[in-house]
């Protein structure tokens, strides 16, 4: 009985030794060595918002549609501010009518105080009153600057090419400045979060060119476009307790997706040749 455990003690010594060898032999083969990663993909959102508060007219987009850049995707109910424009154009108009008979006030009285026949001070008060109906005219024009903004704010257009993840309002609901109407995530830019451990990476480089594997069979194009330099513990993801205690460094993979088969969360297999 003894035997029989003293042999199977050393096969296991013999195995293991063996098992050492070869991931010696591996990390010996140096930048060359292939090398296989594990991470997640991470596709950015947008959401999309009015700048200004008002009553929703219409809605474009379905969840799953497709938004292009410039793409009217909602829109406001456009009265009250066309109605707020058209009070502060009149406003305007209003305060350059004055304006014009404050400047000729001034201009009489100019002439008048060459001949001493107005006192200094009535001078001054319609230079003052001049002044002040110039500054009324300034804030009028600002305020139908603002008014004109408002209007074309009542329209909202997509920025980016994406898909339409969530329709968060619909038409008829009163909405606030800022109150996201739209989720959309991005085709581009696509990334892959992995991370490597201390001991490889001296086998990753920036720029170093990657493939990008789903369990689907999948397969993409991909470049690494950041290490971080900040050592960090292995993710609370992973539930082995010796990998939880490892050290290792993020990895960030711009990939490409033509078919946009990528999505968000999706895990992944990084193939790379570990640098040239």
């Amino acid at each position: 009985m003894k035997f029989k455990v003293i042999i199977l003690l050393l096969i296991a010594i013999l195995a293991t030794a063996g098992i050492l060898h070869r991931y010696r032999q591996a990390r010996s083969e140096g930048p060359g060595a292939s090398l296989v990663l594990y991470g997640n993909v991470d596709i950015r959102e947008l959401t999309l918002a009015f700048r200004v508060p008002g009553r929703l007219e219409t809605m474009a987009l379905e969840e799953g549609d497709r938004a292009g850049p410039g793409t009217r995707v909602a829109s406001l109910d456009r009265v009250p501010f066309q109605d707020e424009l058209a009070v502060r154009k009149a406003q305007l108009r209003e305060a350059q009518a004055a304006l014009v008979n404050a400047e000729k006030k001034f201009e009489r009285l100019s002439s008048l105080l060459k001949n001493n026949s107005v006192s200094r001070s009535d001078y001054d008060d319609a230079l003052a009153a001049r002044d002040e109906v110039k500054a009324k005219v300034d804030t009028a024009q600002a305020l139908v600057g603002q008014a004109e903004t408002n209007l074309k704010d009542a329209e909202l257009f997509s920025p980016s090419q994406g898909t339409v993840l969530t329709r968060v309002m619909e038409p008829g609901a009163v909405v606030a400045a800022g109150q996201t109407v739209y989720a959309i995530s991005l085709d581009s830019p696509v990334w892959v979060r992995a991370y490597v451990d201390e001991p490889d990476l001296g086998r990753v480089a920036t720029g170093l060119k990657v493939r990008v594997k789903t369990d689907s069979g999948g397969d993409y194009a991909g470049q690494i476009g950041f290490i971080s330099p900040k050592a960090e513990f292995t993710p609370k993801t992973v539930e082995t307790p010796s990998l939880r205690t490892s050290l290792v460094y993020r990895l960030r993979i711009a990939v490409e997706n033509p078919d946009r088969g990528l999505r968000q969360g999706m895990p992944v297999t990084v193939e790379m040749a570990g640098g040239d």
